[in-house]
């Protein structure tokens, strides 16, 4: 009979924990773009990749919602930080753009590319949540980066409020 001591079997714990969390993201490809030059095609395939792994149906993209998530991403990167709300709420962004639905946001700094700031979100409950919703249909996702070379994200993810209604 083997003895475990308490520190093994936590070892041996965190060790399967780790190995479950990584299988729900897939390897990505790297891309020859820079953060703000990605494609709408490497974007969608990125997030829709990690979408499909985790049982969710893909997203559509959306270029308001681009338009938005650029717009904070920028403003992040001019001030050099990281906030949902820099003086703009999300409403207020989105409402700018003509997009009219529920919202929700991720943002991210430091990430030196798409699969690192998707990463760092899985690796978040809330924004994991964001990001594997099934209430949200498409999305649009920016970057932005500071004269120094930091990366701000930005995603937002949108769909119908009827989806956000409660059966009565």
């Amino acid at each position: 009979m083997t003895l475990y001591t308490r520190r093994s079997l936590l070892v041996l714990a965190a060790a399967t924990a780790l190995a479950a969390c990584s299988s729900t993201i897939p390897v990505l490809p790297k891309s020859a773009s820079t953060p703000e030059t990605l494609s709408d095609a490497e974007i969608m395939l990125a997030i829709n990749a990690v979408r499909k792994a985790n049982g969710a149906p893909a997203w559509t993209y959306n270029v308001q919602l681009e338009n938005a998530a650029r717009s904070q991403a920028r403003l992040m990167a001019s001030r050099d930080t990281l906030s949902h709300n820099l003086g703009v709420t999300l409403r207020e962004r989105v409402t700018a753009t003509g997009y009219i639905g529920a919202v929700g946001e991720n943002v991210a700094k430091g990430y030196k590319d798409l699969p690192g700031a998707i990463q760092g979100w899985m690796n978040s409950s809330g924004h994991r949540s964001t990001l594997l919703s099934d209430k949200f249909t498409e999305f649009g996702l920016a970057a932005a980066t500071t004269a120094s070379g930091k990366v701000y994200w930005s995603m937002i993810a949108g769909g119908s409020f009827t989806a956000w209604l409660r059966p009565a």
